[in-house]
């Protein structure tokens, strides 16, 4: 957040700074959409896929999902 004023600067010195802040700002934001986003769907998909190759337990289905009923484990 603090590189987005070197951005929008015309000033002095801004011709010299802008090409070094542009790079670090879309660097945070693709990271952080990484993080939130990419990152949780990436784990969703590997464990539903440990689970219709049946490698994964019955436990760790539990703990996964929190507190399922027997009956929706077995369908």
């Amino acid at each position: 957040m603090s590189l987005i004023p070197i951005l929008l600067e015309s000033g002095i010195g801004s011709d010299v700074m802008r090409p070094i802040a542009a790079p670090i700002v879309g660097g945070m934001i693709t990271s952080t959409i990484h993080v939130l986003i990419l990152v949780p769907v990436f784990f969703v998909l590997m464990k539903e896929g440990a689970l219709r190759r049946g490698t994964l337990r019955e436990e760790q289905l539990k703990q996964w999902r929190g507190t399922l009923r027997e009956e929706q484990l077995k369908q």
